[in-house]
């Protein structure tokens, strides 16, 4: 009976450390790829130029015409913006798209900032051994979502309010750049909170984020 103890505790010591490997292998996997989705959603944001679509460049900041098409006479030049572009959104001719794509540009700059502050507390549970590190990552995990559902919002709006324009083909690589953010986003918080589940909640017992 003893040897078998023995032999189970053996067992035991000998896969704890694998599991500890693959712990720390997919947090770290997590925090890298939360980094990543940050990355491509501060560029897309940033450049704004989302669309271009019958001449046109619909962006979160400006509007702008493409060579001689769609009536360039109507934009004027104003400091610090490009060429035929203006942040009069109102001038594309587009109902509803200046209100609405302030909206979009606040939600998906507030879906940045919160997923800066998660991927903080992502890395400083890492740091710190302490029983505080579960809630910091949980809460992590949290703003990680938060900033998915923001993200979600925003690219749901501008599609929304430019459907009548809108094509694969048309949307430029900055908003597949926000595009893949979300699903980043999304996929790393899931994962993040399934984890937290994992790692903390006895066996038997649900638990939430």
């Amino acid at each position: 009976m003893t040897a078998i103890k023995i032999k189970a505790q053996g067992a035991h010591r000998m896969q704890r450390p694998r599991t500890e490997f693959l712990e720390v292998f997919t947090r770290s996997m997590i925090i890298l790829c939360t980094a990543l989705a940050i990355f491509l959603s501060s560029i897309a944001v940033c450049d704004g130029h989302w669309l271009l679509a019958d001449g046109r460049m619909f962006g979160l900041w400006h509007f702008c015409t493409v060579g001689d098409h769609g009536g360039a006479g109507v934009l004027f030049a104003e400091v610090g913006v490009p060429p035929n572009c203006t942040t009069r959104l109102g001038l594309a001719g587009v109902e509803g798209l200046e209100t609405g794509l302030s909206l979009c540009r606040s939600v998906v700059s507030l879906a940045v900032v919160g997923a800066i502050f998660g991927l903080e507390l992502l890395v400083m549970s890492q740091v710190g051994g302490d029983r505080d590190s579960g809630r910091r990552w949980a809460l992590g995990s949290a703003l990680v979502l938060l900033a998915f559902a923001l993200s979600f919002a925003g690219l749901f709006i501008f599609v929304f309010l430019l459907h009548a324009h809108a094509s694969p083909l048309c949307f430029t690589l900055t908003f597949w750049c926000q595009f893949t953010a979300v699903f980043l986003f999304f996929l790393n918080g899931m994962a993040a909170c399934h984890i937290h589940h994992m790692v903390l909640t006895p066996v038997g017992r649900s638990g939430k984020c």
